[in-house]
């Protein structure tokens, strides 16, 4: 019975990791991370047929030994990235900043993205309430947008209404430590004080990479993201803390 109740469980994960790995494709976000569910997928798979044959107990001892302590280190680790996601996730920033620095996603044929635009909606009713703070908007165009990422933020707050002349447009970086370096040329990185506007899982890192790019005085600015992708959301950031942490962009 419990050999069975184990092997039902990593079937219905594999079915959950496939499903939403479709799902993620559909709506062509993240690029090919959806591929990152597909590989879960098949590894519940595979530990489903380990669990319905009885091959783990085939395998050699010292072969399991490291199997179990590779994966635990593996969820502590996750868990502990993870958690620190999370603590910023609430993030309202300071008032009076001198300085928010808006990061850059994907801009549409018919303008900003969902995720970019739970970003600019933040800056929005940040910039309505604090009349002194200028916005830096932060993206370079990518080969499938129409614009710059900066030019369709620009475009986007001053619809709203946002004063044209309260907006510096860096229409350069590529990814969120060019968005923070090439951003930082505009400020003083002693003295400025800025706020990192993106999407709350997002926020631990831009946070962390502005400071490591120098800029003394900076806090979160916390926008939401869509509930449904939240997960996978949740995971991608995971990788790219990983990839920041082995890059040298967070130290």
């Amino acid at each position: 019975m419990k050999k069975t109740m184990v092997f039902i469980i990593f079937i219905l994960c594999s079915l959950f990791c496939l499903g939403y790995c479709i799902i993620i494709y559909r709506i062509h976000s993240g690029g090919k991370f959806y591929l990152v569910w597909a590989l879960g997928g098949l590894f519940f798979a595979g530990l489903a047929i380990l669990a319905r044959y009885d091959l783990w107990n085939r395998l050699p001892v010292g072969l399991r030994r490291v199997a179990i302590v590779a994966l635990i280190a593996g969820v502590i680790v996750f868990a502990i990235v993870e958690g620190c996601i999370i603590s910023s996730f609430d993030a309202k920033g300071k008032p009076d900043l001198d300085y928010i620095i808006v990061l850059g996603a994907q801009v549409k044929e018919k303008g900003p993205s969902a995720v970019l635009k739970f970003r600019l909606d933040a800056a929005y009713d940040y910039l309505i309430e604090n009349e002194n703070t200028l916005c830096i908007v932060s993206g370079g165009q990518g080969y499938n947008e129409p614009c710059s990422e900066a030019q369709g933020m620009y475009d986007y707050l001053t619809e709203r209404g946002i004063a044209g002349d309260r907006i510096i447009m860096e229409d350069k970086s590529t990814d969120t430590s060019e968005n923070i370096a090439f951003s930082a040329v505009f400020l003083d990185k002693e003295n400025d004080s800025v706020g990192v506007v993106t999407n709350n899982f997002h926020v631990f890192r831009g946070v962390h990479i502005a400071r490591h790019h120098g800029i003394k005085n900076v806090c979160g600015i916390s926008a939401r993201s869509n509930v449904i992708f939240q997960l996978n959301n949740m995971v991608r950031e995971f990788f790219g803390i990983m990839k920041d942490l082995v890059y040298g962009n967070l130290i």
